[in-house]
């Protein structure tokens, strides 16, 4: 988890990091360029800059209106490096989602900001148990965050609420007495290439039982962390 939050803000970090070098370096008439560029595409080079400036006294005179401009389009430059970057991570690692409504409440709330991992799913599978990112499958411009409950070639089956899975009832202790349901369902057996989803607060919650099996290929990836609100950030399970 420490290294996802590391994947994701460090390149605001880089940013940053080069932004300065390249006005610090321009005031102690170095290499502004190469210094900053060099930070923008590495990052390690902003910490060898750290120690190297010490040698640089600043410069007392300003520069012309051609350097400021030059300097301007190099800032432009390492922004749109660290851009695509951070573009690149979202779309093949993960990202950031937010929760809206109480479909998967008291385990996650109306408007808790998430990070999910991209990653997980384009190297394995979801596993039932797995709190995922999907597509809505009616609608694939919106999506939902339910819980895997049931994978391909199982039988999924739901008397008064309670839900069994190869005829065996599944532990489904996250959910409190007050948020369970009262219907029947099945028995239905997952397709292949499908998975079988619900929300944890099954009387309030939009889900497979009503709109069916989701395509794995409309499963983004594992919500791995809670990082909003803070008293209650942490691993989401």
């Amino acid at each position: 988890m420490i290294l996802l939050l590391l994947l994701l803000f460090a390149p605001l970090f880089v940013i940053a990091a080069a932004i300065w070098t390249a006005l610090d370096a321009a005031r102690r008439r170095q290499n502004w360029f190469a210094w900053a560029l060099a930070v923008a595409v590495t990052g390690l080079a902003f910490f060898v800059w750290l120690i190297a400036r010490r040698r640089f006294e600043p410069a007392r005179e300003p520069r012309g209106s051609a350097f400021g401009l030059a300097l301007a389009a190099a800032i432009l430059l390492f922004v749109a490096l660290d851009a695509l970057l951070i573009t690149n991570v979202t779309t093949f690692l993960f990202q950031l989602a937010r929760v809206e409504g109480k479909a998967m409440s008291p385990t996650l709330n109306d408007q808790d900001r998430l990070i999910v991992n991209k990653l997980a799913y384009r190297v394995g599978t979801p596993q039932v148990g797995d709190i995922v990112m999907l597509y809505y499958p009616l609608n694939p411009d919106k999506s939902f965050v339910k819980r895997v409950i049931a994978e391909e070639g199982d039988q999924i089956r739901i008397v008064d609420g309670r839900v069994f899975r190869n005829d065996v009832p599944i532990n489904d202790d996250y959910v409190p007495s007050e948020f369970r349901s009262h219907d029947d369902y099945g028995p239905q057996v997952v397709p292949q290439g499908y998975a079988f989803v619900l929300g944890d607060r099954r009387n309030n919650s939009s889900d497979s039982r009503h709109w069916g099996f989701v395509p794995r290929k409309y499963i983004v990836g594992r919500v791995v962390y809670r990082w909003w609100p803070t008293d209650a950030a942490g691993n989401v399970r």
